[in-house]
């Protein structure tokens, strides 16, 4: 005890330092747990990092965002998608009854007007039918009953046969041999074969698919003004085939074949003085046309 009183500042300090040095311990551990913690973290949000940077595609890095660019590209994709729904528009029905339910004596009405007018433009645009041309629905003309369940796909039909002939009629074909469709009802069964394709639409993820084979006559330009027609259209079209012969070794050829409508058109101008005779010589060509109807289907409603 003596030397503790004679020692009592160094002892004090040695018990005030043993705590200090007690102290400094704990908070090193508490620190070290601390750092082996975030160490711990660090190490886990690096795992992650190099598993997303290792990703096709990555999110990307500090100088390429990957995430903003494929947002981008999204939007960039649905503008393009509802600019590209504008030369989808669907064709009308007819009749159109804004449903499938259409009834025998709407569509013998609509079918039996629509032929008329049809055959009235004909007439305007100088583009000659064969006679009485119903426009490959000779199978209906005369039915006021129709097979069952068959109404809906010949409305929907028959406005598309109505939209292809506007179009050969807009480009002033000479003349129109047939429109051929494929076939929807049991009443095809009896129309003449003429009037029908023997293909099938085809459905697939986006879209319904159906052909008709349309066959004409015409001069050069005007059949470049039938393809311009079917490209400009609102509603999709798409030309699968085309197949062009002259008009006079089709006829020459084939007994059944319709005549031209005209003679081959030969215009020529006088001889200029001291000068050669212009001639122009160009052939009436028969036209042998498969183009597709696209029709988007419903878009499903999102879950």
């Amino acid at each position: 005890m003596a030397w503790i009183k004679r020692n009592l500042f160094f002892v004090i300090g040695g018990i005030l330092a043993m705590g200090l040095l007690g102290a400094a311990g704990y908070y090193n551990y508490k620190g070290w747990s601390r750092n082996s913690a975030a160490f711990d973290k660090l190490n886990d949000i690096y795992s992650q990092l190099r598993s997303l940077t290792g990703q096709k595609p990555s999110p990307g890095n500090d100088k390429v965002d990957n995430i903003a660019a494929a947002r981008e590209q999204e939007r960039q994709v649905r503008d393009w998608i509802r600019q590209a729904a504008e030369n989808f528009q669907p064709i009308t029905p007819i009749p159109n009854t804004g449903t499938n339910a259409v009834s025998s004596e709407a569509f013998a009405a609509a079918l039996r007007r629509t032929i008329d007018q049809l055959q009235h433009e004909a007439e305007v645009a100088s583009v000659t039918l064969p006679p009485k041309y119903n426009f490959s629905f000779e199978a209906q003309r005369s039915l006021v009953k129709f097979a069952p369940g068959s109404l809906g796909a010949l409305a929907v039909q028959f406005g598309e046969v109505k939209t292809i002939a506007e179009v050969l009629f807009a480009a002033r074909v000479n003349s129109l041999d047939g429109i051929q469709r494929v076939r929807v009802s049991d009443d095809d069964a009896s129309g003449p074969q003429a009037d029908y394709f023997d293909e099938r639409s085809v459905t697939n993820n986006l879209a319904i698919l159906t052909p008709y084979q349309i066959t004409f006559r015409s001069f050069s330009t005007e059949i470049g003004q039938v393809l311009a027609g079917f490209a400009s259209s609102p509603h999709e079209f798409i030309v699968k085939s085309i197949n062009i012969q002259p008009a006079g070794a089709v006829a020459a050829n084939s007994p059944d074949a319709t005549a031209p409508s005209s003679p081959t058109a030969v215009p020529t101008m006088a001889p200029g003085r001291g000068g050669l005779q212009t001639v122009l010589n160009e052939q009436l060509l028969r036209v042998t046309l498969v183009v597709e109807v696209v029709k988007l289907l419903p878009k499903k409603a999102s879950s």
